[in-house]
């Protein structure tokens, strides 16, 4: 149908794609390199919805459907009590030989395991705080293969790291863990995440469907060329800052609209070479010189320039060489989705049976099947005492989300957003008279068709920047 031909533009599959060429489809069970998306509705005998299997219902037409798909996504991908119990029994594992070791050590999770935004394969962050000169990286890495808790093959010292760290995959249940010595910065980000997650009800929604999105192109990580997870979630957190028409702090904002906003500013609007992105205070874009003065010595502005909330002096986008790439994955998940929202989608044959956000993302069945065995493994041992939802209160890793917080019924948004065609843009979801946080870089961004952003103080906002 017209939709099978927008997965992908007419272009090879790896550029498209945006796979790191390097990657070996087994590191990354999530990956999709070299899944055929136009055969992928009759291979194997498997309809669309085994890559889609957070799709149960029939959706709304245009963005309102995209809105309850999201909503269903990150319901079904949210952890479950069984993940949260087995990467406790992971973080227990380790935490016991390192107090063996060291036995005054004190043991800390921090990122996404701490923070509760964590795909089913995604690594568990530790930090050991004790009294050492300097990290005691060997002696560590001597203890794990000792116990045989890691695959033989998998423990990695990187000690010329900025950070270093000891890398390992647990050998009964394949996560990935990272181990650092001393470094408060970790702690602290997690604590900061938590705060802006209440602040934002929103932002673990566009989290879930946005890490998602780069895991399965290999575009997670920095040394593969994309970006950190910390970038990502400060992208959002801007992105929600400086969004001038909608309350972010609404848990009943159109999570359609934003996502496509989303992938609009940053793959689309966005000057990576002249802007950089400040957090606090509200939130600003600042010129990249001006940020560049307050940096640590030594650094050229990178292509992603966004200044650590915690930490001024440092340039979390540092590093990030396929910032680039990651520009361009945004800007075709922009020209899907808005498509794919427009009247015009409404009279596709398959319209019904076809997910919209199962355009630009694809489960494996490798990521199921393993969700599976956790779930039947860890029934049982269960390590989080389940709310009334069935769902872990998540005591152990941090906050617990009300997964259904954003299903409260409610009318597509008066703002034009649901005739995605305006005048000054042949895909914007925004209509010309009230504009989207696109927008709002625009005076930084160079393009010839500058939009006036809504309000006055974001505009008088740029001119400073600019």
């Amino acid at each position: 149908g017209p939709s099978s031909d927008l997965v992908h533009p007419s272009a090879p599959v790896n550029h498209t794609h945006g796979h790191h060429p390097g990657r070996r489809k087994n590191d990354n069970k999530a990956s999709t390199y070299g899944m055929n998306y136009l055969l992928s509705n009759c291979t194997n005998g498997h309809n669309a919805s085994t890559w889609t299997p957070w799709k149960t219902r029939k959706y709304n037409p245009g963005v309102l459907g995209l809105h309850e798909e999201v909503i269903d996504f990150y319901n079904f991908m949210s952890p479950r009590p069984e993940e949260a119990a087995m990467r406790k029994e992971v973080v227990n594992r380790i935490e016991t030989i390192i107090k063996e070791l060291w036995p005054t050590a004190d043991v800390q999770i921090f990122g996404s395991f701490s923070t509760g935004l964590y795909l089913p394969t995604s690594d568990i962050d530790l930090v050991v705080f004790g009294k050492w000169e300097r990290p005691p990286l060997q002696e560590l890495e001597q203890a794990l293969r000792k116990h045989n808790v890691a695959e033989p093959f998998s423990i990695k010292v990187l000690d010329k790291a900025t950070v270093p760290i000891i890398k390992l995959t647990d050998q009964e249940t394949e996560v990935k863990v990272d181990i650092s010595f001393n470094v408060e910065t970790g702690v602290k980000a997690a604590s900061f995440i938590k705060d802006y997650v209440k602040m934002y009800p929103v932002l673990p929604y566009l989290i879930f469907v946005l890490k998602q999105f780069l895991l399965q192109r290999d575009l997670n990580e920095v040394f593969t060329g994309g970006i950190s997870s910390y970038s990502l979630i400060l992208m959002v957190i801007s992105f929600l800052q400086l969004h001038p028409r909608i309350d972010a702090r609404n848990p009943n904002e159109n999570l359609g609209v934003l996502l496509i906003e989303f992938f609009e500013l940053y793959g689309r609007h966005f000057n990576y070479l002249k802007t950089g992105i400040r957090i606090k205070n509200g939130g600003s874009y600042m010129a990249k010189e001006e940020i560049m003065k307050e940096m640590n010595n030594g650094y050229r502005p990178s292509m992603l320039c966004i200044e650590d909330p915690l930490l001024p002096g440092n340039d979390v986008g540092r590093g990030s060489y396929g910032a680039m790439h990651v520009k361009q994955v945004f800007d075709y998940a922009y020209t899907v989705l808005s498509h794919a929202v427009s009247p015009l989608a409404r009279s596709y044959p398959n319209k019904d049976s076809e997910s919209t956000l199962g355009r630009i993302i694809r489960l494996t069945q490798e990521v199921i099947d393993y969700r599976e065995w956790i779930i039947k493994k860890w029934g049982g041992r269960d390590a989080t005492r389940p709310d009334n939802r069935g769902r872990p209160s998540c005591a152990c890793v941090g906050l617990s989300y009300n997964r259904v917080l954003i299903n409260v019924p409610y009318k597509e948004q008066q703002r034009d957003s649901v005739s995605p065609h305006s005048a000054d843009s042949p895909m914007s979801i925004s209509s010309p008279q009230q504009h989207s946080s696109s927008s709002s870089v625009s005076s930084l961004s160079g393009s010839d068709n500058v939009r006036t952003p809504t309000t006055r103080s974001t505009w008088l906002m740029l001119i400073t920047a600019s």
